[in-house]
């Protein structure tokens, strides 16, 4: 019985040590993705470019690691919002409308995972 306890402890341990570097993956991504954009982030009324926003999202994250269980608890609380404000962020790319980063975030993460996927299927496969 006990046996079978540190084995179930230990299957669920390493079942969640796995999502937390699935996630820490993804979100180094997105803020790569972020720091290379030629868009614009649009925070407070202000435009910047991704390197300054890249920034910024790094110092929320940092800020808000603990509550973070997840890439979309990541874009929830380090890239959509002011935490003093209020506001949504923005992002505004050339040739394109205005759309909220959590938006703009979601779909690169969703792009991200189905190429994750597509790599680990082909991987599989020889």
């Amino acid at each position: 019985m006990l046996k079978k306890f540190f084995l179930l402890s230990f299957l669920l341990l390493s079942n969640s040590e796995a999502l937390e570097l699935k996630y820490t993956e993804e979100i180094a991504h997105l803020l790569t993705y972020v720091k290379n954009t030629s868009c614009k982030y649009i925070r407070n009324g202000d435009v910047h470019d991704g390197v300054t926003a890249e920034k910024h999202i790094q110092k929320k994250y940092d800020y808000y690691k603990d509550d973070i269980g997840s890439t979309v608890d990541f874009i929830r609380l380090s890239a959509t919002k002011s935490t003093m404000f209020g506001s949504k962020y923005y992002i505004k790319c050339a040739g394109s409308a205005k759309v909220e980063s959590s938006i703009w975030l979601l779909e690169e993460l969703e792009r991200y995972r189905k190429n994750n996927s597509l790599e680990v299927s082909l991987y599989r496969q020889e």
